[in-house]
């Protein structure tokens, strides 16, 4: 059986307990570390690597959605799942252009919270109810390159102008492993098999807009 260790980034301490207390009787979720605010999460995430990063959004200071953007930037690999109150539909959108794998609200039953996080975990996107409907409602219009977080769009713009991976990697000042793992997910969310099939994909919507 898989283990996960978990990082619990929420502002009320009375949240962070009361989560780690229902993972503690799950088996899967291994050990748990807790940050109060996103500055302290970043450092969290670069000391103890967490396999799963349940984050608030609206935190004083660097908030949610602030700081998905900037562990995603640095290469972060975790699954990232965003545990709030609102489902504002502007929210949901950021959050998920942002590179989020869940967005699940706070108004959760607790089995179905943990349901989630587990299938979050799996690789599958992990969403309420009502986030699940809003995102049906906006997905059948949408270009396919709003799947993509703003690291993964640069990095296909340099893919279509023609730049390989090392060229890629020197040019957005990170590592050519970096780019891999942002390529391989981008061509993942776009459906498509290859660089050229991506441009392809990327030159069209571009011209629509």
């Amino acid at each position: 059986m898989n283990t996960w260790n978990v990082l619990l980034v929420d502002d009320h301490p009375l949240m962070r307990k009361g989560i780690s207390q229902l993972l503690k009787f799950e088996p899967e979720f291994n050990t748990v570390s807790e940050a109060s605010n996103g500055t302290d999460a970043i450092a969290e995430v670069s000391r103890s690597k967490p396999d799963l990063i349940v984050l608030d959004l609206n935190m004083k200071g660097l908030s949610g959605l602030d700081t998905l953007k900037a562990l995603r930037y640095e290469g972060c690999t975790a699954t990232i799942v965003i545990l709030t109150v609102s489902d504002s539909p502007n929210d949901i959108h950021a959050i998920v252009q942002a590179g989020a794998d869940g967005y699940l609200l706070k108004d959760s039953e607790p089995e179905e919270l943990i349901e989630k996080l587990k299938v979050a975990m799996t690789g599958k996107k992990a969403f309420s109810k009502e986030v699940e409907a809003n995102l049906a409602n906006n997905e059948q219009n949408a270009s396919p390159l709003t799947h993509l977080t703003e690291r993964e769009l640069q990095i296909l713009q340099q893919v279509a102008k023609g730049l390989r991976n090392k060229q890629i990697a020197e040019s957005l000042y990170i590592s050519e492993a970096t780019v891999k793992v942002h390529l391989k997910n981008l061509l993942k969310k776009l459906n498509v098999d290859s660089r050229v099939a991506a441009t392809v994909l990327y030159l069209e919507n571009e011209t629509m807009d």
